[in-house]
């Protein structure tokens, strides 16, 4: 019972293994980012080429878009709730947010499956394969998020402490992190054009 009125500490983060985590995850998000980075690039070269034919992007994508944002939000104000010690309301949010992300892989697989039905195939066409690609590995990402916010929802009925509250920082620190990549990406498939691209390169 003295562990669902323990305050969080001042120290933030609560213990040196907490801080060399949070440093851990900073790495690993600048290797996604320049991963990404490069995924972007190319996609944005390879548009430039004679056999690039643009694809219409299934309605689906504003959809996820809307779950992402959802899920960022939600472990946001989780992890606000955790450090004013509102245990209840932080693992209420917890859970919403991580089905929120759940249901954002749902729907990109709803939007491929959209996609081949349309038979737009993820080989022959650059354009459709680079959706592919980039949705796929994007998706990729949001399922490690997901082991990670599993293992958090594993400890929420055990622990309310400052190391529960740290962990549920850090998962909020990434959903934000894909949520950011994921507007980017957004961004490229349903704005980017061969003409924006050469102007942008000066060549248009």
């Amino acid at each position: 019972m003295s562990a669902l009125v323990s305050h969080v500490p001042t120290a933030w983060p609560p213990d040196r293994r907490a801080a060399s985590t949070a440093i851990g995850l900073w790495v690993f998000m600048g290797v996604a980012t320049a991963l990404f980075s490069l995924f972007t690039l190319a996609y944005a070269m390879r548009m430039d080429s004679g056999d690039w034919s643009p694809i219409a992007m299934p309605w689906q994508l504003w959809l996820s878009t809307a779950l992402l944002v959802a899920g960022s939000a939600l472990l946001q104000r989780a992890g606000a709730a955790a450090r004013g010690n509102h245990w209840a309301a932080t693992r209420a949010q917890l859970w919403v947010g991580g089905v929120c992300a759940l249901a954002f892989l749902g729907v990109q697989l709803w939007a491929w499956q959209a996609l081949l039905a349309a038979q737009v195939m993820p080989a022959g066409n650059p354009a459709a394969s680079f959706f592919y690609l980039l949705t796929a590995m994007h998706g990729l990402h949001v399922a490690g998020g997901l082991v990670g916010w599993g293992l958090t929802m594993h400890g929420a009925g055990r622990a309310a402490d400052a190391a529960f509250a740290w962990r549920i920082t850090l998962c909020a620190r990434y959903w934000h992190f894909l949520l950011a990549v994921w507007l980017v990406l957004f961004a490229a498939l349903v704005w980017l054009t061969p003409e924006a691209v050469r102007w942008i390169c000066g060549r248009g």
